[in-house]
């Protein structure tokens, strides 16, 4: 079944939202490490499809994918300041892509690691959150450096 791309962009936004609300991520994880899967979308520079680590905005919505190559693997909750400071970061320098709110089929929203975390910023600045952050004096420390990285 494909997924037409506004439902997925949706998605994406709901993602967003429901991580600054909850403050909470939430990925599948085994004893080999973390659920995973290769864009659709996105190449990495070898031309190959690049490696995506899934995650979800809710629990119930990554149960419902511990199915097939992914029914020995448990939801993992992650704080969202781990989130954005390690996962995020460490996935960005890897050239990894964040999968977001996949469905059972496997379909969902891909998104370089820096663009989610410049979403969630403008995200926490539109409900009024602040996050406090062990690596960035603060949320604007962190929005200018990586605004400079965009750049680039």
């Amino acid at each position: 079944m494909i997924q037409d791309h506004i439902t997925i962009q949706n998605r994406y936004k709901d993602f967003i939202k429901k991580i600054i609300e909850t403050e909470t991520v939430y990925a599948l994880k085994d004893e080999k490490g973390y659920a995973t899967s290769y864009s659709n979308e996105i190449e990495d520079e070898d031309g190959e499809p690049a490696q995506i680590v899934c995650f979800w905005s809710d629990a119930a919505r990554a149960k419902s994918c511990v199915d097939q190559e992914w029914n020995h693997y448990e939801v993992f909750p992650i704080s969202l300041r781990e989130f954005i400071e390690n996962w995020c970061l460490g996935m960005n320098n890897d050239g990894l892509i964040v999968g977001t709110n996949f469905d059972s089929h496997l379909f969902g929203y891909e998104a370089e690691p820096l663009e989610v975390i410049i979403d969630s910023i403008e995200e926490l600045r539109t409900t009024g959150k602040s996050l406090e952050l062990r690596k960035f004096e603060n949320m604007e420390d962190l929005e200018s450096q990586f605004r400079e990285i965009l750049k680039d």
